[in-house]
């Protein structure tokens, strides 16, 4: 009995953690995700890969963009592989004429430079949240707000890229050189016997 009891108590000592991350506030939200270093992932891309978190369904790629879809709600994914390869800066500016507007630099202990940007129109909130080189965008409704910033600051802060893939996906003289002319209709006389009919 002192065995079990000693076991649990280790169990229960050692445990995960679960880390509760306050959702009443989008610069909550930002600062909590961006600033977590995360290697999970579940997507693999071209020279890329991200984690889909639970709740956000992958639905198709187009390229290096992938589309995702959660309650109702479609999140458009971007990845700009050539910013990543040619470390290109973010360079934001935050604006006060849009809902809401956010400037993520490295100056404020993110890994990487990007930017929040909420507009509304109507009922309808345009959410572009830039970050680690790749862009979300999507359309929600107020109810649906802050769920879409939680998925996408996720998403974007679990983006890993292979530079290796990704230099060889740019450096056209690599596929160049192993292109090989062909013309299936040019006769091979070496092959012409084996096509003869006998009778």
């Amino acid at each position: 009995m002192k065995r079990i009891l000693t076991f649990l108590l280790i169990f229960l000592v050692s445990g995960c953690t679960v880390v509760r991350i306050d959702t009443s506030n989008l610069d909550t939200i930002v600062s909590v995700v961006l600033s977590k270093e995360n290697t999970l992932y579940n997507r693999v891309g071209k020279g890329y890969k991200y984690y889909v978190p639970r709740g956000v369904t992958y639905i198709d790629t187009d390229d290096l963009n992938d589309k995702l879809y959660s309650n109702g709600n479609y999140y458009y994914l971007y990845v700009d592989v050539i910013g990543y390869y040619n470390q290109k800066i973010v360079d934001y500016q935050e604006k006060d004429d849009v809902y809401y507007s956010r400037k993520i630099s490295k100056e404020d202990g993110f890994e990487e430079a990007g930017y929040l940007e909420i507009t509304k129109k109507d009922q309808i909130y345009y959410v572009e949240f830039v970050y680690n080189h790749a862009k979300i965008e999507t359309a929600v409704t107020e109810a649906d707000l802050k769920d879409a910033i939680l998925n996408s600051a996720y998403i974007l802060s679990t983006i890993q890229f292979n530079s290796e893939v990704i230099s060889l996906m740019l450096d056209k003289e690599y596929f160049t050189n192993r292109e090989e002319a062909y013309d299936v209709f040019e006769r091979d006389e070496s092959q012409e016997d084996r096509y003869q009919l006998t009778d």
